[in-house]
């Protein structure tokens, strides 16, 4: 059987040999296509059923180098390049195109081809042909990515020894990366990622000695990285995030000279940081992603070598021990990513001198304070997050909130005490978004909030804030999210709906009030015509009357909870209007009457409780109803019905 699949390659090659050394060297005369070109163009539209683009529509006649897509070589009028990506340029705008179908075998037959385009077409379905590494040897690029393409990589695909650059990302490939991989020595981009391989890297891969780029990221990749990865002297850009490997990160890529790009992150990876080990290795590395990993230990002293780092993260590991004072030496340093992790000690006085820091981020450690005054001297951070450290700050640092550039700040769980401070108001860069949740803030919200009118998020959640929410937070027209819950602020909900009547752009999506003692306004949910907000939450107040018919206006809503409040009468039919709705919650209210049996219409509904209230009558029969526990529904002394016991005769 194998000495029959050798004589049937050896068949075809001579074919192909024969085929293409017709008018090689000749000039090229004619209009005609040549046959082998011609057939495999023409199997390619047959594959294709749809086309929302009508480039293929066009696709008549023998002149195949006059089609729209299709360029030839001006001497010997071979097919050298097809363009068909499903990004194409109308009056200078990009729009997305779509080909359902699938990638005929026979477009092999195009044996000149230097460069195939068939990416981002979404529809594109089929298998590479195992042959394609044999009859397509003179292919540069190839791109296939953004589509549907299934089976295994094959095993030829090492012998296009002229690849520069392989995209088969957001496909449905499987099984293993082909061995023969190894062996693309001139390969300048590998891209394989967001697909749905299987199995390890091979060591194979470390033979690509001339590879620049190699992307493999959002796969199935398993196991360890390969040892020898720092034979890839040119490389540039190694991207492998978004995987299952284990193991540790080898020492051999402290000797990656050429990286500038190194991604790791979202994988299993443990062991301690090894790189750099010593200065001048890897000082081209710019933009650095070892997040969501298990990296335990240290960060190395010697960070502070990699001078032309500009972005950093190391978020959500197991990192201990103090931030080093050499991260300070990263003068170009823009983004700094340090959450999630075990760091302590304080923060170093040098960070003072990262004077293009523009976000930094070392929430969820146990960092204590005081804060360095240096810090004053970031005049380009626009966020700041300190969130949930040992900080114990007892006040707002009035400072921090003269940086010029700052505009986003993030200081829950900082032990802060007290009122808002007044020159909160007036800060050099208008506040965008303020979260002081956590805190043992008190008094009342001051009204002067509503002169934040850049302000998108407000979080003053879990502190002991009384009073009522003041009318000038009408005035916030770009707000979109707002959490004040679990504080003691008590009056009417009414004005946060307000802000979507006064704005017909408003942008709120998402509201938290829950764990208040609010007993009024539901009646203006909706008032103001349809609204945006995704997310609502008031639950666990006092709030009497009923449901507003105007809840259908919540076009977009797909969180309601109004549990445990004193909401009482029928439940609306409009309710059934919301087809957003994915999560409704309304026990240990006083709701009466039957369900209504238009709330079989919320076919996106995965969440319900109406138990605890004054509910009678048979649950309507049918999805989704019948699909929730009996706890969605007990406590309704009048209910029955699937799941609940059936009704009496």
């Amino acid at each position: 059987m194998a000495g029959q699949l050798l004589w049937a390659v050896v068949i075809v090659l001579l074919i192909t040999i024969i085929t293409d050394g017709l008018g090689e060297g000749e000039a090229y005369v004619g209009e005609a296509c040549n046959p082998s070109d011609l057939k495999g163009l023409t199997s390619l539209k047959a594959g294709i059923h749809l086309d929302t683009s009508n480039r293929l529509a066009k696709w008549s006649g023998r002149s195949c180098c006059n089609w729209e897509g299709v360029l030839c070589h001006n001497t010997t009028g071979r097919v050298t390049e097809i363009h068909l990506a499903g990004f194409i340029s109308n009056d200078g705008l990009p729009f997305q195109t779509q080909m359902k179908g699938w990638l005929s075998p026979d477009i092999t037959n195009l044996s000149f081809l230097e460069v195939l385009d068939l990416g981002g077409l979404i529809g594109l379905t089929g298998r590479l042909p195992p042959l394609m590494g044999w009859r397509l040897q003179r292919l540069r690029k190839l791109y296939l990515f953004g589509n549907k393409l299934s089976g295994p990589v094959p095993e030829s695909i090492g012998k296009l020894s002229k690849l520069e650059e392989l995209h088969l990302h957001e496909n449905r490939f499987s099984g293993s990366l082909p061995s023969s991989l190894g062996y693309l020595n001139n390969l300048n981009q590998l891209q394989l990622h967001s697909n749905e391989f299987r199995g390890v890297i091979p060591d194979s891969f470390t033979n690509l000695t001339n590879l620049v780029q190699l992307d493999l990221h959002g796969n199935l990749l398993a196991g360890r990285i390969p040892d020898k990865i720092g034979q890839m002297q040119v490389l540039e850009k190694l991207d492998l995030s978004d995987n299952l490997l284990t193991g540790e990160i080898p020492l051999s890529i402290t000797n990656l000279s050429s990286i500038k790009e190194l991604y790791l992150d979202t994988n299993h990876l443990e062991g301690t940081i090894p790189f750099p080990s010593s200065s001048g290795q890897m000082s081209c590395l710019g933009f650095l992603r070892l997040n969501d990993n298990h990296l335990s230990g240290r960060i190395p002293s010697s960070f502070g070598y990699m001078t032309s780092l500009q972005r950093v993260s190391l978020s959500n590991n197991k990192l201990q021990g103090a931030i080093p004072s050499s991260i300070g030496s990263l003068a170009v340093l823009t983004e700094l990513y340090l959450s999630g992790n075990q760091l302590s000690g304080q923060v170093p006085k040098s960070l003072g001198q990262l004077s293009q820091l523009l976000l930094l981020n070392v929430s969820n450690n146990r960092i204590r304070g005081p804060l360095p005054k240096e810090l004053s001297s970031l005049q380009n951070l626009q966020r700041l997050d300190l969130s949930f450290n040992h900080l114990n700050l007892l006040s707002f640092p009035k400072w921090l909130a003269e940086l010029p550039s700052l505009s986003q700040i993030y200081l829950a769980g900082c032990g802060i005490q007290g009122e808002l401070p007044d020159f909160l108001r007036s800060t050099p860069s208008p506040i965008q978004e303020l979260d002081l949740s956590v805190n043992q803030l008190h008094g009342s919200i001051p009204s002067w909030l509503g002169s934040l009118t850049q302000l998108y998020l407000l979080n003053l959640s879990l502190n002991a804030f009384t009073s009522t929410i003041p009318n000038s937070i009408t005035n916030l027209q770009h707000l979109g999210v707002l959490d004040l819950h679990s504080n003691k602020l008590a009056g009417s909900v009414n004005k946060v709906f307000d802000i979507e009547n006064a704005f017909s752009d408003a942008s709120l999506t998402h509201v938290d009030l829950s764990d208040n003692l609010f007993s009024k306004g539901i009646e203006h949910i909706g008032k103001g015509g349809q609204s945006g907000i995704q997310y609502l939450n008031l639950s666990h107040n006092l709030l009497e009357a009923s449901i507003p018919t105007t809840i259908e206006r919540m076009v977009s809503l797909q969180t309601l909870d109004l549990s445990y409040n004193k909401l009482g009468s029928y439940l609306p039919e409009a309710l059934a209007n919301v087809s957003t709705l994915e999560k409704l919650k309304l026990q240990n209210n006083r709701f009466t009457g039957a369900i209504p049996k238009g709330f079989l219409k919320l076919r996106k509904l995965r969440e319900l409780n109406v138990s605890d209230n004054l509910l009678e009558g048979e649950i309507p029969t049918g999805k989704p109803l019948s699909n929730f526990p009996s706890s969605s529904y007990s406590g309704n002394k009048g209910l029955c019905g699937k799941p609940l016991a059936p009704c009496k005769a």
